[in-house]
């Protein structure tokens, strides 16, 4: 028993070993001792915006950081502890390996965008009622794993449907790696059950798609003419105060060469929200130009989305049985009502664990 428990902490050291390698731990407690003396520097304050992103990052770092340095810590204690209550070391291992796992998922996140806040679009597709209540109950699922995860998000824009739901919503979603863990959920999302907007209680198919799209913090070198936009101006709808919601202060922005388009209504002026959407569409035109998401873009922007019943990443059945598939992982679960309420961790992970 001893021989083996002293093998199993010694590959748990050549494990950790791999993951310091692979996130780069030294560099990044560089950066994070280096955003530490900004936070101290008495104008910190200054720019709540540039706030906001360094206390994001710095808290990023600081969790990975400090998970790998508790693995470290109790892998040596529990090493030093074989000789003196070798049951206590046994039942601890069992939680290293849960923590470790935890730990590795981090090394999946090394993309150039992963650690970057990023923009959730959600639409409704063609069906009316049933798709915009099927959209707002994706929404309402996004937001209820935001708030068990510690994610904060703004309402950039909203645009409600005729009778429930929404058309579509755009969230800026901020916390640890949000375009990292919430990548894989751009694609369209389809739902079976029982209409409650049907007299007849008959089975219907909803569909939505959803675009996750980085917000890059750089200047982008991209050239937008203005005789390639068409800029609307609307009501804003939705939460945002007296004065947003009173004036015509909401942008809605299409770029016409590609039919991207983008809108904010978060801010009070409308020169505010046309520079937010302004700086959404510079990130999805900068990611076209890169080819990572060429393909999806093409076939998720505005109405041209191909929403039909072979095109769905991922299926919420609630009858005439109850199942939420993933087509691309097969990662799936009997308990819908558990996914829809923000329990959707497995399908984030399953997606990441894919590659």
């Amino acid at each position: 028993m001893e021989k083996e428990i002293i093998k199993k902490l010694n590959d748990y050291k050549e494990i950790l070993k791999d993951i310091e390698n692979k996130l780069d731990i030294s560099n990044k407690q560089k950066r994070l001792d280096e955003l530490n003396k900004i936070m101290n520097s008495p104008d910190f304050w200054n720019d709540i915006n540039a706030t906001k992103d360094i206390i994001n990052e710095a808290k990023s770092l600081r969790k990975i950081i400090d998970e790998y340095s508790v693995i470290n810590d109790n892998i040596n204690t529990l090493t030093e502890m074989i000789d003196i209550d070798i049951e206590y070391v046994e039942s601890e291992i069992l939680k290293l390996d849960k923590d470790i796992e935890s730990l590795r998922v981090s090394t999946l996140l090394s993309g150039e965008f992963d650690s970057s806040s990023c923009y959730i679009e959600i639409h409704s597709g063609a069906g009316g009622t049933e798709s915009n209540d099927w959209a707002n109950m994706l929404y309402r699922m996004y937001i209820k794993y935001f708030e068990k995860h510690n994610y904060s998000y703004d309402e950039i824009s909203r645009q409600e449907g005729e009778e429930v739901g929404i058309k579509g919503v755009t969230l800026l979603v901020k916390g640890y790696y949000p375009f990292g863990y919430f990548k894989g959920e751009t694609g369209v999302h389809r739902l079976v059950r029982i209409s409650p907007f049907d007299s007849n209680s008959r089975r219907h198919t909803s569909f939505a798609s959803v675009l996750v799209t980085p917000q890059i913090n750089k200047n982008l070198d991209i050239e937008i003419n203005e005789s390639d936009l068409r800029i609307d101006v609307y009501r804003s709808s939705g939460c945002g105060g007296q004065g947003v919601n009173t004036t015509d202060s909401a942008v809605r922005i299409t770029h016409i060469p590609t039919g991207i388009v983008t809108s904010c209504q978060l801010e009070r002026s409308q020169i505010q929200n046309k520079q937010r959407a302004l700086e959404m569409l510079k990130n999805k035109l900068y990611i076209l130009k890169l080819n990572e998401f060429n393909e999806k873009l093409k076939e998720l922007k505005g109405n041209v989305m191909d929403v039909n019943f072979g095109s769905a990443i991922r299926s919420y059945v609630m009858c005439p049985y109850t199942l939420v598939k993933d087509t691309r992982t097969n990662y799936e679960t009997s308990n819908v009502e558990q996914v829809l309420d923000g329990d959707i961790e497995e399908f984030l992970l399953a997606y990441l664990r894919r590659v």
